[in-house]
């Protein structure tokens, strides 16, 4: 017997020696793994949000009256670590299905394992189009906006300023190299005299940032793309700054409105670039509001995207498992194809197509206002209204990635 067999009998066997007794108890295992200790700013409000949304779940009694467990680990930000964290999650902790992951690369990594081990998996914050399209299998659904929606949330700014000449800048890892690669792609189809004068790929955490910011003003762009973020788009921000990077220069940037990476910035913040964020103190539906000020009341402390992201994932999963019946893997499969929730910034569903959610995001421009960065002039932008067609999906999944 090949080690890979004897690891997926044991997968098999555990999960079911262990899943239906946690069932049968009185609770409903959901195993979490994520990068908390790489990547704070993101992850600690992350996971005050789902912890949020689990007590609010219990407190009403929980799911088909059985209350929810998260059993969350730390992935070691190492995609080794994280199928091995998963594997124990199924194997030692019993659970049923597994959520989570940060970085792209790690977010593959446990979609191959998922698909493998026949395990349903929803991911939450990897954002790599890889996850639900060409590495995509049944298995596998994803929450948040990808780098191909993000970048077509930011194309029609970059489009109607008809800039020419473009440097791009992005840290070296599936993230990254997604978003710049569809930024190109969208860029030459659209307008086909582009340049793209200088591509500056930084080892992620680790960008020198004073070389990158130079090297992109020695190239004399029209126009900057920027996927730096945490503290790389801090250092890349700051120095830009200082040595005149920007000035004239219109400036795009992925995640950089998120409260998590622009905050800390405060007066260093980048006044004037177009970026997708999340201006969370200004958005005035309903249920918004009521949740961010009950976030406020719970952790004494503001909500960012995280927060929003880990609230949204226990909110999907309970969803999905009522709708299922149970947590049956085939019939959350099932469940989760089309399956409709009323989110928190607007509705979304989870395509059938693709397994890919539509929760949209927004758009808009840095201000500077009483010493820090906020967004202005900002727009909702639904996901539906940026993924590509059905038709178009077939061609970007693998072939019998849905059987």
């Amino acid at each position: 017997m090949t080690r890979s067999y004897l690891w997926l009998a044991a997968a098999s066997a555990a999960a079911i020696g262990f899943a239906a007794p946690s069932f049968a108890q009185g609770t409903i295992k959901i195993g979490e793994l994520n990068s908390y200790k790489s990547q704070p700013a993101f992850l600690e409000p992350y996971k005050k949000g789902w912890e949020m949304a689990v007590e609010e779940i219990n407190a009403k009694g929980g799911v088909l009256g059985k209350k929810l467990e998260v059993i969350s680990r730390d992935d070691g930000g190492n995609p080794g670590d994280a199928v091995r964290v998963a594997n124990e999650l199924i194997t030692r902790e019993g659970v049923s299905l597994i959520a989570g992951t940060f970085f792209s690369h790690i977010g593959l990594a446990v979609t191959e394992f998922a698909g493998k081990e026949k395990v349903f998996f929803l991911a939450a914050e990897p954002l790599t189009d890889k996850i639900t399209w060409q590495n995509g299998n049944r298995y596998t659904f994803r929450l948040r906006s990808t780098t191909y929606m993000q970048v077509s949330m930011l194309m029609p700014y970059a489009l109607a300023a008809k800039k020419k000449r473009w440097a791009i800048t992005y840290p070296n890892f599936e993230f990254g190299q997604s978003a710049a690669s569809w930024f190109k792609a969208m860029m030459q189809k659209a307008q086909p005299d582009v340049e793209f004068v200088t591509e500056q790929a930084t080892p992620l955490g680790r960008i020198d940032a004073g070389a990158v910011a130079q090297a992109i003003d020695d190239a004399k762009p029209d126009g900057i793309f920027n996927v730096q973020f945490a503290s790389d788009l801090a250092k890349f921000a700051r120095e830009g700054a200082t040595r005149g990077t920007f000035k004239d220069r219109l400036v795009l940037g992925l995640l950089t409105g998120e409260p998590e990476y622009l905050d800390p910035l405060k007066e260093d913040a980048p006044s004037g670039w177009i970026v997708t964020g999340y201006p969370w103190e200004q958005i005035d539906l309903p249920a918004h509001k009521a949740w961010a000020a009950a976030y406020q009341k719970r952790w004494n402390d503001y909500p960012r995207l995280g927060s929003l992201v880990g609230y949204e994932i226990i909110k999907s999963l309970a969803a999905g498992i009522t709708k299922a019946g149970g947590t049956d893997t085939e019939k959350l499969i099932t469940a989760f194809r089309g399956l409709k929730i009323d989110g928190l910034i607007g509705p979304y569903e989870y395509r059938a197509s693709d397994q890919q959610g539509t929760m949209g995001i927004y758009v808009g421009k840095i201000a500077l206002k009483n010493g820090k960065g906020v967004m202005e002039d900002w727009k909702f932008v639904d996901g539906k209204d940026v993924l590509p067609s059905d038709e178009e999906v077939k061609k970007l999944r693998p072939a019998g990635a849905m059987n």
